[in-house]
């Protein structure tokens, strides 16, 4: 019911308002942490895209695409010197990927392609096979296939309309894994769980939860929390690294986070978080409209006068203040605070101008963060 009441009322006056889990709500372990053995490595690649209709990379202002056709077809045995090429169906672009924890060999992966010159559309192209490569310079993948694009281009003589981003796109499953990351677990006496969101609670609470689990199933505390992030938990004999995690991760916590509200001055958005206070405080808000409108006017010479039509200028300046009533606003819980700002009938530009006058004030008792 708050939350239908939030749309209608703040989302209504285009101010987007979310709001985070209440208090006391209950998360999987897997959903508020992760593991630190199990990371992503990151995979980049730089390769060309064919079979572009015209909207390819004009090689006079992007010669890494001609250097670079030319190589392709010098290593599939084709001579390809003497003038310049002129194809406009070519297009070099940036290929970036993660390569998931304990994948092998042999499997696939979605990559993204991205345009690297001026080419104005990657719709109906082909990525031609394009290794990636780690950190460590190796090739970890190799990736290959048509490109999805959700956006396009249409230009005509006059006016041209674009909708989405036609100059990137994704290849679902484009990437074959040629070498997996070495990552043994089964030897690993202890597991290090990382929060996602650090806080000293939430620590405690994820370690005080797998200890009255395993107290009961293994006879003992394997949990302790180190930081506000980080808590080591020591697998117990016996028992494979796999199914040790299997049981533990869906273990159900209560999260905790510190009270913020989060201001987005672009688009307007404002998300407050549960635990935000307010103190009790006054508001005045009211905006000054100034309109200045140009009105020439021609005058003319009087008859039989040696006088000339002339141009007279003439501006009429209106100045208009809407009357700003006092509110009191106290916000002892979320939904009262909403109802507060509510009952000011401001737009959004407004209750950020509020907001950010009441941390001013310190009235408000939750951490600002302007995006």
């Amino acid at each position: 019911m708050m939350v239908r009441f939030l749309f209608h009322t703040l989302v209504a006056a285009t101010l987007a308002l979310g709001l985070v889990q209440p208090a006391g709500a209950a998360s999987r372990i897997k959903d508020v942490a992760t593991l630190q053995a199990a990371r992503d490595n990151q995979l980049v690649g730089y390769g060309l895209v064919i079979g572009l209709q015209g909207s390819g990379d004009s090689l006079r202002n992007s010669p890494f695409t001609e250097q670079s056709m030319r190589a392709m077809l010098e290593n599939l045995g084709i001579a390809s010197e003497g003038g310049r090429a002129r194809a406009k169906n070519v297009a070099a672009v940036i290929v970036t990927t993660n390569l998931p924890p304990f994948v092998q060999s042999g499997a696939r992966i979605d990559v993204n392609v991205s345009s690297l010159g001026d080419a104005t559309s990657l719709a109906g192209g082909t990525l031609v096979m394009t290794p990636l490569r780690a950190a460590d310079g190796e090739i970890y993948a190799v990736a290959q296939g048509p490109v999805i694009v959700s956006g396009f281009n249409a230009q005509g003589q006059a006016e041209q309309l674009t909708q989405g981003v036609p100059t990137a796109g994704r290849v679902p499953n484009g990437a074959i894994i040629e070498r997996k990351v070495e990552a043994s677990l089964s030897d690993s006496a202890t597991l290090i769980l990382q929060l996602r969101n650090a806080d000293f609670s939430t620590a405690v609470r994820v370690a005080d939860a797998i200890n009255t689990y395993t107290t009961q199933r293994f006879g003992g505390r394997l949990a302790a929390e180190e930081d506000s992030r980080t808590i080591r938990i020591s697998r117990p004999k016996g028992v494979s690294f796999a199914r040790f995690y299997a049981e533990i991760e869906n273990l159900m916590v209560e999260s905790d986070a510190p009270a913020r509200v989060v201001i987005d001055e672009r688009t307007g958005t404002v998300v407050i978080g549960n635990d935000v206070r307010i103190s009790r405080v006054a508001i005045s808000h009211g905006t000054l409209t100034v309109r200045i409108t140009e009105m020439p006017r021609v005058v003319q010479p009087e008859p039989f006068s040696r006088g000339t039509t002339e141009i007279e200028p003439m501006t009429q300046i209106e100045a208009n203040q809407p009357d700003a009533n006092v509110a009191l606003l106290d916000g002892p819980d979320l939904q009262t605070l909403v109802a507060g700002l509510n009952r000011l009938g401001v737009k959004p530009d407004g209750i950020i101008a509020i907001l950010q006058g009441i941390k001013s004030a310190g009235a408000l008792h939750a951490e600002l963060v302007v995006q």
